[in-house]
Order: structure tokens, then C-alpha cells, then sequence
């Protein structure tokens, strides 16, 4: 089960939650089952936040996969200048 941490920026869209541990074995299947729980945190999750799993960012990570023992930590995208 991976354990999932939401910045506290996300934190208003999904009731206060930032921790949760889920099953899931890619980006793109957590960011489903998060929008399906949170319906106000969909938004974010489809105009795309960044993504660290196991301490390595992607900033388009939807296809990267997520392993059991996972940690993921997603964060609004860092802009660059």
C-alpha cells in the first residue's frame, strides 16, 4: 500500500486530509481514485500538480508507476523562471 501526503495547499479540497495509504500502481490510476474521494480536489488534479514518488519529482508524472511501498507527495507545480 502506498502511502500518499498532500502539500498543505490541497488540503481545503479534500475535507483536511493530507495523509491517506492507498492501493494503487500508477500516477495516474491515484490521481482517478483521489478524484472520485474528493471531487473538489479533481481541478487541481486534472490542470496537473507535481509529483514526488520516493523522493523524485516529475512534474508530468501520470504514466510514472507507484510501488507498494511507496511514498508519494503531491504539491502544486513549482514555476520556473
Amino acid at each position: 500500500m502506498a502511502r500518499i501526503s498532500l502539500s498543505n495547499e490541497l488540503k481545503p479540497y479534500t475535507g483536511g486530509e493530507t495523509r491517506l495509504a492507498l492501493e494503487v500502481t500508477s500516477v495516474r490510476q491515484l490521481f482517478e481514485v483521489l478524484g472520485e474521494q474528493y471531487p473538489d480536489l479533481r481541478p487541481y488534479l486534472e490542470a496537473g500538480i507535481a509529483v514526488a514518488i520516493d523522493g523524485e519529482i516529475y512534474q508530468d508524472a501520470l504514466l510514472q508507476p507507484i510501488g507498494g511501498g511507496s511514498e508519494v507527495l503531491l504539491f502544486t507545480k513549482i514555476a520556473g523562471g
